[in-house]
């Protein structure tokens, strides 16, 4: 009777392995962000600081990082990338990047793509500067490292149902209702003279 007992729970074990697999195969994939240019929490490269409008010291090259994202949710009809500084201007917060209307079909932006020729299939909006595209972070050489967070904002809107041009609170005001879910890297950056 003990070893029927046994063969039982074995049996019963057994059985019970495979629906316990396919319920972890069944959750849903998280929608993420990557770069292969930097790791979340890691220090920008130089490459992607701002230039001499940062001031004659700066040796950065100004250029928009390469982004990477995966799993969107269900629905995506286009991104928007938002690079903001929450502790430039003193902690009021920069933009350093907005960029809206990439097609659901993308699954990131290339190294460059926020500069002054951007794709065909991305609408800029302006920075802090007042300017289209991506400027680079400079950070006074007297603060401490900033923390710089790019979002990816999967929206419901097709491309091109937003102007160019929109600042962050004019883009924010626009997508208010329309996003599905974002994903997000924070990076790190000191000016050093």
């Amino acid at each position: 009777m003990m070893m029927l007992r046994m063969i039982g729970a074995v049996v019963f074990a057994c059985g019970l392995a495979p629906s316990a697999i396919s319920v972890a195969d069944a959750a849903p994939a998280h929608f993420t962000l990557s770069s292969p240019a930097f790791k979340d929490d890691g220090v920008l490269p130089l490459k992607y600081a701002g230039g001499t409008l940062c001031g004659a010291d700066s040796r950065g090259g100004n250029t928009s990082p390469p982004l990477a994202w995966s799993n969107p949710p269900a629905g995506t009809k286009s991104f928007a990338v938002l690079m903001i500084d929450p502790d430039g201007r003193r902690g009021l917060g920069s933009v350093h990047w907005l960029a809206y209307g990439i097609p659901a079909a993308r699954t990131g932006v290339k190294e460059g793509e926020g500069g002054p020729a951007p794709a065909p299939d991305i609408t800029e909006g302006k920075n802090s500067r007042g300017t289209l595209g991506y400027t680079g972070p400079c950070g006074p050489p007297v603060d401490a490292p900033h923390h710089y967070v790019i979002d990816v904002i999967a929206l419901d809107l097709a491309p091109g149902s937003l102007q160019g041009g929109l600042d962050r609170d004019a883009l924010l005001k626009a997508i208010a209702g329309h996003s599905l879910g974002p994903t997000s890297l924070v990076v790190r950056y000191h000016r050093t003279p």
